[in-house]
């Protein structure tokens, strides 16, 4: 139990000392709880689903993404060092018991956080039902998180695994959408910890009842991640060669490189496909039958049009998963190669070759994501331009996986993964959406998603292409995205340009005076 007690204190306060996990306990609800929670409870209500539920909700959600987020970077960053203590003989059910006891600890403070901001937005008729369900979410996000990085080595795929089921659990759960719509989404891990904590009996949870369930959820989530990192505790796994390029063949051998990263990983292939096809395919599954107004741009005018949503929605959720997969790939692009690419240039690699293979890279990403979207798109929604429509996506997945890589060579992992994903979540499905206002607000057009959505919706739902001037939007965020990302990989790989410089002049004199 004393060994519990230390690696417990000592995993927590390692937690602690990370400004960045202090920052987003802050950021995370006041996005979610703050700024999101009564745009989204109108999208709920357009849904189907329970408007003022969503407001109370919001806390369980931002609860869960921290404590998913927290637990998964914790586990899997300290994966290596937790073989080497169990090698060095602690027992591996007290190294995991460390390791879940603070998940739970987190979990608490994740959820007070969470709380606070809602208390501080407004009066909870039932506060204790309101912070049961929100501690509940944590916990089984803490289990989910900890699952995630004993099976998950690659971040990036763990990342967007993470992501995808809380979307999942969230934008197809009970309160945003109708309860009793989509039998599948009763199996969603938080669909009966949600009914019970916004006191909205479901009346199919059987003899448990919903808080029965919810508590069944909670405990299988903690157990079964700790028997997954028990199990990960004890495996080996080999580390992988790397090859240097020449210069010749830089560019092309590192694109080459990075291709091939994404190649040995199918995981990560299969979420780039299954994420867009999921979230837009169910958006048309879930969506009422009604019309909708929306606002759009023909023949130089701005008119209202009458449309019928259940054709419409999935459109309009295409580009959400578009840009958070583009921003993950290019903040992954840039922190997978950041320290890489110094010791690449340090060792005579030229910059220029070494940053055109990481647009490469980038430039595979955006096909990727927007060739999946786009052909789970073109089932369920009919865009009157196509051609415009998909160079609309190819924009916006652009603009935001360059976004990503400046996010990259700015945070760490923690942060940037959640920067890459409120930053889509905020402009594209709060700011942007044609589905809760008719126009965007003025400042939008200061987001990189204006110009790109413009694009999507004139492409998507007029006969005549007019929005040149967002077409330009993007291209301008495009170029000036380019530049800023030129400018960071200069300005980090500078030192070790003028090492390698250095030695190359200390080798010349040593080959002279020889």
């Amino acid at each position: 139990m004393r060994a519990i007690a230390v690696l417990t204190r000592r995993f927590l306060v390692e937690y602690i000392r990370n400004p960045v996990n202090l920052l987003v306990l802050v950021l995370i609800p006041v996005v979610f709880v703050l700024v999101a929670a009564e745009p989204m409870a109108d999208a709920a209500e357009l849904l189907g689903g329970t408007g003022n539920a969503v407001e109370t909700a919001t806390t369980g959600w931002a609860a869960a993404f921290l404590a998913a987020l927290a637990m998964y970077f914790q586990t899997r960053q300290a994966h290596s060092a937790d073989r080497r203590l169990v090698l060095a003989g602690l027992p591996t059910w007290t190294l995991v018991v460390s390791r879940m006891t603070t998940g739970l600890l987190i979990a608490v403070l994740v959820s007070a956080a969470a709380l606070a901001t809602l208390f501080l937005r407004t009066e909870v008729d039932d506060p204790f039902r309101v912070a049961a369900g929100t501690l509940m979410f944590a916990l089984i996000y803490v289990g989910i998180g900890a699952a995630v990085g004993a099976l998950v080595k690659d971040q990036v795929n763990g990342t967007v695994v993470i992501l995808l089921i809380w979307i999942l659990d969230v934008f197809f759960g009970p309160a945003l959408t109708s309860p009793d719509r989509v039998e599948l989404t009763r199996w969603m891990p938080t669909h009966y910890v949600t009914l019970w904590m916004v006191d909205l009996p479901s009346g199919h949870g059987g003899n448990l009842g919903d808080l029965g369930i919810a508590l069944v959820w909670v405990g299988t989530a903690l157990l079964g991640s700790g028997l997954l990192l028990a199990r990960a505790t004890r495996a080996g796994h080999r580390p992988h060669g790397s090859r240097r390029p020449g210069w010749a063949g830089q560019v092309g051998e590192s694109f080459r490189k990075g291709v091939r990263q994404y190649g040995r990983n199918p995981a990560l292939w299969a979420l780039l496909v299954a994420v867009p096809f999921i979230f837009i395919w169910l958006s048309k599954l879930i969506t009422e039958e009604q019309y909708s107004v929306m606002r759009v741009l023909d023949d130089g005018r701005e008119i209202d049009v009458r449309l019928w949503l259940p054709d419409t929605h999935a459109g309009t959720m295409a580009p959400i998963a578009v840009a958070s997969l583009a921003t993950v790939a290019g903040l992954f692009i840039a922190l997978g190669n950041r320290e890489g690419d110094r010791r690449l240039v340090q060792s005579g690699m030229h910059r220029s070759a070494l940053l055109l293979g990481r647009f490469g890279e980038v430039g595979v990403a955006v096909l990727i994501t927007s060739a999946a979207s786009l052909a789970v798109t073109a089932m369920v929604f009919p865009a009157k331009q196509w051609p415009g429509f998909v160079g609309g996506m190819l924009l916006l997945a652009a603009v935001y996986a360059l976004l990503g890589m400046c996010l990259g060579f700015l945070l760490g992992r923690v942060a940037g993964v959640l920067i890459a994903f409120v930053v889509p979540f905020l402009d594209l499905g709060i700011t942007q959406s044609p589905m809760l206002r008719l126009e965007p607000p003025g400042p939008a057009i200061l987001l990189p998603g204006y110009g790109p959505y413009r694009l999507l919706i004139d492409t998507g739902l007029t006969d005549e292409f007019d929005e040149t001037g967002g077409l330009l939007i993007g291209l301008g965020w495009v170029a000036a995205l380019t530049v800023v990302v030129t400018i960071m990989f200069v300005s980090r790989t500078s030192a070790a340009r003028r090492h390698a410089r250095a030695a190359k002049h200390l080798r010349l004199r040593e080959a002279a005076s020889g």
